[in-house]
């Protein structure tokens, strides 16, 4: 593997030498460079995060991993070549406890990553990969249509599983009812997202004690969608979302706020129902029943 990562390594330090003790390389000037190479299998999910990763650090520099180097999306050697990826390494400890790191993640999402704009839509250019679960992505003009095809496309996977038949019959009446009520009124841009941003993909960098994010799933959508995942698992001080929503307010209607974080919870219950099986499943339904209830 060092003959993978040795040319992009001199490139960023030409006089340096290099120790390989995979994940880690260390260069005899003291960087350090997180390295991992992947089946050919994963050149997706290879791509995914790297172009997540460069999306959040355009946005927010700092915020997230730099990469150097990683197989491309328009790389050909997609059967030929096992993809690589190559970044800056971090020593990353809990952010639970931390207020003031809480506080300053929850500014830079607020002020950075949430109002970084795309001028193609909704979605994004690759697939990207939450937990496992392949999102498709592509790019749509609506957010009502890019959430819809979102939760569309986990209940696709339920259904192959052929259990879960009242999940889906309901998620079906969500997508016809429930989202176009919630959304279609909605006045917003599409703002890049981390995507799966609970806090076991967020820490501090204990060198320089600033809050760091990593393991994107990134799509460009509606900046409170991004709040979910944290809501369910909990993890961040709740500095983070005073925080946050003191640089940017709840969406209008504020009144709704709270169904919008209820569908928005949805689409990671329905994931991990995917992912780990029924334990999940009861409440993706619960959540469906509220919002049902409250969109008839």
């Amino acid at each position: 593997m060092d003959k993978i990562f040795l040319p992009h390594l001199q490139k960023i330090e030409p006089h340096a030498q290099f120790v390989f003790s995979f994940p880690i390389i260390e260069s005899s000037l003291g960087r350090k460079y997180y390295a991992k190479v992947g089946s050919l299998s994963e050149r997706e999910q290879f791509v995914g995060e790297a172009e997540s990763l460069r999306a959040i650090y355009n946005a927010a520099p700092g915020l997230a991993p730099q990469v150097f180097a990683a197989v491309g999306p328009d790389n050909p050697a997609t059967t030929s070549e096992r993809p690589y990826f190559l970044s800056e390494y971090r020593n990353i400890t809990s952010l639970t406890s931390n207020h003031k790191a809480g506080e300053e993640l929850g500014m830079r999402l607020a002020t950075e990553l949430h109002v970084y704009k795309s001028t193609m839509g909704f979605g994004f250019h690759v697939p990207t990969f939450c937990g496992a679960t392949r999102q498709d992505n592509g790019w749509y003009q609506t957010w009502e249509e890019c959430y819809s095809a979102m939760i569309g496309s986990l209940l696709a996977m339920l259904r192959d599983k052929g259990s879960f038949s009242e999940l889906c019959t309901k998620g079906e009446q969500v997508r016809s009812k429930v989202i176009p009520f919630l959304l279609r009124p909605l006045e917003i841009q599409p703002v890049l997202l981390h995507g799966d941003l609970w806090s076991g993909n967020a820490g501090i960098d204990s060198l320089s004690d600033q809050p760091v994010i990593f393991d994107p799933s990134s799509y460009f959508g509606h900046n409170e969608a991004d709040l979910a995942i944290a809501r369910i698992f909990g993890g961040f001080p709740h500095s983070f979302f005073e925080k946050y929503h003191e640089y940017l307010p709840k969406t209008e209607p504020v009144d709704q706020y709270e169904l919008r974080a209820d569908l928005y919870e949805l689409y990671h219950y329905l994931n991990h129902t995917v992912l780990f099986g029924s334990s999940y499943a009861g409440s993706a339904l619960r959540k469906m029943t509220i919002l049902l209830g409250a969109c008839a």
